[in-house]
């Protein structure tokens, strides 16, 4: 007797780029913060082919208003992290997340003030 499923497993052709835990953790701190300042009330996350993104939103059914952008690819480039704007510009770029995410706390202070 063989354990077949009706549908059989493909692998994905290609690997998909994803947040690891230890990634997560500091921009579930800083998104924490944020939402408790009242500046950010929702996020999305999408794992693609070349990259994956942590997209922030003010209120659901919007345009982000940052983006946290992994590429590893541009790893031994400019860095592969990276904060986008709304506007599509980059704000930080960089290899240690923590740094990149610095942008982001600025943003923080200037709410609280």
């Amino acid at each position: 007797m063989t354990d077949q499923s009706p549908i059989p497993f493909k692998p994905s052709p290609y690997e998909v780029v994803a947040f690891h835990r230890t990634e997560l953790a500091p921009i579930l701190a800083l998104y924490g913060r944020m939402v408790a300042a009242g500046e950010w009330r929702d996020y999305g996350i999408s794992s693609l082919k070349d990259l994956a993104v942590f997209s922030v939103f003010r209120r659901t059914a919007e345009y982000p208003m940052y983006r946290i952008e992994k590429r590893p690819k541009l790893r031994l480039r400019q860095g592969q992290y990276a904060v986008v704007g709304m506007d599509g510009r980059i704000l930080k770029r960089g290899n240690d997340l923590k740094q990149v995410l610095r942008v982001l706390e600025r943003k923080l202070i200037r709410a609280v003030d």
